[in-house]
């Protein structure tokens, strides 16, 4: 049927129809904004490991451990993450209580906390894990949606002169940024 409701030229609105164009149109594509809130990051990773992906991962949280989030008592350093019957533990995210916590909880600051993933990438993450030998560990945590995250990386350990090579070339970038600041020149010419 040529011009029925469901031929491409059909759904071109006309003056008289009544409808905007616009209503036909895809709906715009959603910005997202990497980590638009960033909490704590582990900055030592990427110096220690090879990055080879990234993961976001939802964590089960106690309340209190959300209101010394929200206050920035947080750390990140020395977390780890690690399999247990299929499931997904960070281990290490020390998280600070608040003096003003309420006096029937008793919080533990190095609690291991679950982390939420579908069962397909966990699975995934477990094969390349045990066959692969690569390493799991939290990058950063960041809020989406008003949910706290973890960014996990599948990542392989530096060796001592893999180490030596990225801090040659964080050096000579934080030179070459020094050296365009101050825009050396040559001898002045007569």
């Amino acid at each position: 049927m040529v011009g029925g409701p469901f031929d491409p030229i059909w759904s071109i609105a006309s003056p008289s129809s009544g409808r905007r164009s616009h209503e036909f149109d895809e709906p715009a594509p959603r910005r997202r904004t990497p980590h638009a809130m960033s909490i704590a990051e582990n900055r030592r990773a990427r110096f220690e490991y090879h990055i080879e992906e990234q993961y976001e991962a939802g964590l089960v949280l106690e309340g209190w451990e959300v209101k010394a989030i929200r206050a920035g008592q947080v750390q990140l350093p020395d977390g780890y993450v690690v399999i247990r019957d299929g499931e997904l533990f960070l281990i290490g995210c020390r998280i600070n209580p608040l003096r003003t916590a309420s006096t029937h909880v008793h919080p533990q600051a190095d609690r291991t906390k679950k982390l939420l993933m579908s069962r397909a990438d966990i699975r995934r993450l477990i094969g390349k894990v045990e066959q692969r030998g690569f390493t799991l560990i939290p990058l950063d945590l960041h809020y989406k949606g008003g949910r706290v995250k973890a960014q996990i990386a599948l990542a392989k350990g530096k060796a001592q002169h893999d180490k030596r090579e990225t801090e040659k070339k964080r050096d000579w970038e934080r030179e070459k940024g020094r050296l365009m600041r101050h825009k050396v020149s040559g001898p002045a010419k007569d």
